[in-house]
């Protein structure tokens, strides 16, 4: 299997379709965002697929259309659900490096607006803050690499993910 992509994950909000975008052209790689694949195969947005299917529905879809990416050399950006698919993660972890953009909550508070109309997937009665402690703990189990996006800009969070890569993406291993 190739290894040759690497996986943004993180909170929605974190930057991981911005910071993609800009990483895959330092590096030469494609870009891929796959709520939009979500979105194009469903024929509508994030949102409306909650409201008309339900939140396990899109996990499932989520999960599906994760599981099947087939990509070389790219940067790919899942939702920030995307950890709740076993399928999903395991094929993540077999094609590339997957790579935490940790946003501190109070960030993240003030990054997002209209959670709803983001598509983010909320149980009923669920704050932002618990949504964050669950995830956390999911993105960090499957992390290859955390990068802290604490005080950082884009530039530097995207300078922060260059310098891990090129020192644990040598074939001499990392700290070896």
């Amino acid at each position: 299997m190739n290894k040759e992509n690497i996986i943004l994950i993180g909170m929605p909000g974190a930057g991981k379709s911005s910071i993609g975008v800009i990483l895959a052209k330092a590096l030469g790689y494609e870009f891929l965002d796959t709520d939009l694949v979500i979105q194009a195969r469903e024929g509508c947005l994030l949102c409306e697929i909650i409201a008309k299917e339900g939140e396990q529905r899109f996990l499932e879809i989520e999960n599906e259309v994760n599981a099947a990416v087939d990509a070389k050399k790219c940067v790919i950006a899942p939702g920030g659900s995307v950890i709740y698919g076993i399928e999903a993660m395991e094929h993540f972890r077999e094609i590339g490096t997957i790579v935490y953009l940790k946003l501190p909550y109070e960030d993240l508070k003030r990054r997002l607006g209209n959670l709803k109309g983001r598509g983010v997937v909320l149980k009923e009665g669920q704050t932002l803050r618990e949504l964050y402690d669950e995830r956390t703990q999911l993105y960090e189990k499957y992390a290859d690499v955390t990068i802290s996006e604490k005080d950082r800009d884009i530039e530097a969070t995207l300078q922060a993910i260059l310098d891990e890569l090129n020192m644990c993406g040598s074939s001499a291993g990392c700290g070896n």
